[in-house]
């Protein structure tokens, strides 16, 4: 089985191939639109892999939540090329792909969602299978619901990084603010549901955004103690 996977709900995008349980994987460039790296990325990676399109059992993508435009951009080559190939695709959380990456145990995933806000979702994994505890949130730093007992909990995702507040929260946890999505662990939780049977037809796959509004306003931003 082979499962392309594709990656870019931050701006540290991605693209990984999975092959009967062996992964081989790509970064994209830094400080250029995903858009333009990433199907070249994937042409290098299947080519380096002495693969092609016509080998791969399903597509897999980060549906987010994560950057807005980020989301679409790996929605819609995954769409397309599963359209054309006629595949199944496989939508993936970023959230659960950065507790997948921290490996066993209770995983509190934090995302830098901008506009002073942090997208958070607790995991519990044990060996091959990934269990939400909880639903995912937006909130503030300050306001995000942490784990009532902090015990055998470890944080992970740059939000630690970007919010201090939200750093000196966690303190006494094991903490790591560079686990980030990744297409490696999209494929591995990609292959897994495909063995389930849990693909699904291109025209259904959407990203997962949980925020509605893209924007604040110029009087948000005063407020905020941005400018105009």
């Amino acid at each position: 089985m082979q499962i392309l996977a594709l990656e870019t709900s931050t701006d540290s995008g991605s693209c990984a191939l999975w092959r009967d349980g062996e992964l081989l994987s790509a970064d994209c460039p830094p400080g250029r639109a995903h858009s333009e790296t990433l199907i070249p990325l994937v042409q290098r990676l299947l080519a380096e892999a002495g693969s092609g399109f016509a080998g791969l059992d399903g597509i897999a993508f980060g549906m987010g939540p994560g950057a807005f435009t980020g989301l679409r951009v790996a929605c819609g080559i995954a769409q397309g090329m599963a359209v054309g190939l006629d595949l199944p695709v496989l939508p993936v959380g970023s959230l659960e792909s950065m507790a997948w990456a921290a490996g066993e145990g209770k995983v509190l995933a934090l995302l830098d969602a901008r506009m002073g806000e942090v997208y958070g979702g607790c995991f519990r994994r044990a060996g091959m299978t990934l269990e939400p505890l909880g639903e995912l949130l937006l909130a503030a730093p300050a306001a995000l619901p942490l784990p009532a007992a902090a015990s055998g909990w470890r944080a992970v995702g740059n939000a630690l990084t970007a919010y201090p507040e939200l750093q000196a929260r966690c303190a006494g946890w094991e903490c790591h603010p560079d686990i980030l999505p990744h297409a490696r662990s999209v494929a591995e939780l990609a292959a897994l549901a495909l063995a389930r049977g849990e693909g699904l037809d291109a025209a259904l796959a959407a990203p997962r955004y949980i925020r509605d509004k893209v924007a604040q306003t110029v009087a948000e931003r005063l407020a905020a103690g941005g400018r105009s």
